[in-house]
């Protein structure tokens, strides 16, 4: 158990599911499986809906895998068989594109926000400075606090320097909870695992997490920005090529937009 993490084990299996989906987007009645996309966790709840509206242009059926982007390009390195990796940190392409496991270093396609997340009933209230965040881990009204393991998580990264930039790291870090992913993260925060979470916007705006809970968008001067690139790998076929072209369109685009992604003015409109 990574020091500072509080009831890991058991909250794991709270969020099970969540921090290792796999979602498959086919047509009914269709079974066949078409190319693996691994994909940063933020995009549980957008990606869906951009395969769809993909599909409903002529495009085949996608296997969609969300996970942490770390755990993703060890995968990737080690052989694993997917052909579009959309990551929440460029670094994690480029690391890939060194080893010639992409063809090029791949287009930006969104960057993301962070927020911190209070369930219903929790003590904590919500506010974009910290301020309440500092005050009850301080006086113990908060004593579980969820992020994403910022070893491989790109959103626990930028959690961890947002503690940092409010100067609440070393109050915080006993009471951290780790998510395996940006998903998982949010699973716990919005459980009633803990008190409360720094999470991806993009999932705190899900209606699955935002009726159970309210957030604060957290300024992006407090991290590094999260600038999220995707790449095709080596030998991708020409239906992961018709997807990776079709999430550069205006439909895509305007759909991630909707689940509270920055579009980065490189990805073409």
């Amino acid at each position: 158990m990574p020091h500072g993490v509080t009831r890991l084990e058991l909250l794991r299996g709270l969020a099970a599911a969540v921090g290792a989906s796999a979602v498959t987007a086919c047509a009914p009645g269709q079974t066949r499986a078409g190319p693996s996309v691994a994909a940063a966790a933020d995009l549980q709840f957008a990606l869906p809906q951009v395969a769809q509206a993909f599909e409903a242009q002529g495009g085949g059926p996608l296997r969609l895998v969300f996970g942490s982007s770390g755990a993703f390009t060890s995968q990737i390195e080690q052989g694993a068989p997917f052909e579009i990796f959309m990551s929440a940190d460029r670094a994690y392409v480029r690391r890939l594109a060194e080893g010639d496991l992409t063809e090029g270093e791949g287009q930006p396609y969104a960057r993301g926000r962070i927020v911190l997340f209070a369930p219903h009933g929790s003590a904590l209230t919500v506010d974009p400075q910290l301020a309440d965040l500092a005050a009850a881990l301080s006086d113990g009204r908060v004593s579980r606090l969820a992020i994403a393991n910022p070893d491989h998580a790109p959103y626990g990264r930028a959690a961890r320097e947002a503690l940092i930039h409010a100067g609440l790291w070393d109050l915080a870090q006993p009471r951290l909870v780790l998510g395996e992913n940006a998903a998982q993260a949010a699973q716990f925060a919005a459980s009633g695992s803990a008190q409360g979470g720094l999470i991806a916007y993009s999932l705190a705006l899900a209606p699955e997490f935002a009726r159970r809970g309210a957030f604060a968008l957290i300024p992006e001067a407090f991290h590094q920005p999260l600038d999220q690139q995707m790449a095709l790998l080596k030998g991708a076929s020409a239906p992961a090529r018709a997807f990776y072209d079709f999430l550069q369109s205006s439909a895509a685009r305007e759909i991630l937009a909707r689940h509270g992604f920055v579009l980065p003015q490189a990805v073409a409109p």
